[in-house]
């Protein structure tokens, strides 16, 4: 089997969500604390902050929150794992992949034919290039992945 899914998915997920909400608690706590809520103007600060919690939320639930944790290559089958479950698609339950490159994390998201135990819709994060030049250039694997799922198809 070959990992298909990028290995900084836990980070996307877990971490980043943590140091984004972090900051922004610490920046209003630490108004809080010295006093500067009640001075002129850090009130409406205070406001852009907590609007900024919610625009981080609500972004990361559409781009990183419903990546699955893991995707591996088997051949004839993808092995998705999210959230204690594993789940076997066959690239014949294949029927539609979207691929998206202008957006960090980089997003394939294979739609079924008949729907799984994680949806009809599965999400995963492809290995992305360290090249900071092939950042906007299409990921081999998922190209061949494309390929392959076409090919069992026309089977």
């Amino acid at each position: 089997m070959k990992r298909i899914s990028s290995r900084w998915t836990f980070f996307y997920k877990r971490v980043t969500p943590v140091i984004w909400f972090g900051i922004l608690i610490f920046i209003v706590f630490t108004a809080a604390w010295t006093g500067g809520i009640n001075s002129e103007g850090t009130t409406i600060a205070v406001i852009m902050f907590i609007l900024m919690g919610f625009f981080g939320y609500f972004l990361m639930r559409q781009v990183v929150f419903d990546l699955v944790n893991e995707a591996w290559d088997a051949g004839d089958y993808l092995i998705f794992k999210n959230k204690g479950i594993e789940e076997t698609v066959p690239l014949t339950n294949i029927m539609n992949m979207s691929y998206t490159v202008l957006i960090n994390p980089p997003r394939v998201t294979l739609t079924l034919r008949t729907p799984s135990r994680l949806g009809k819709e599965i999400t995963f994060s492809p290995p992305a290039s360290m090249n900071p030049f092939n950042a906007f250039k299409r990921s081999p694997i998922v190209d061949e992945l494309i390929q392959r799922v076409d090919d069992a198809r026309k089977r």
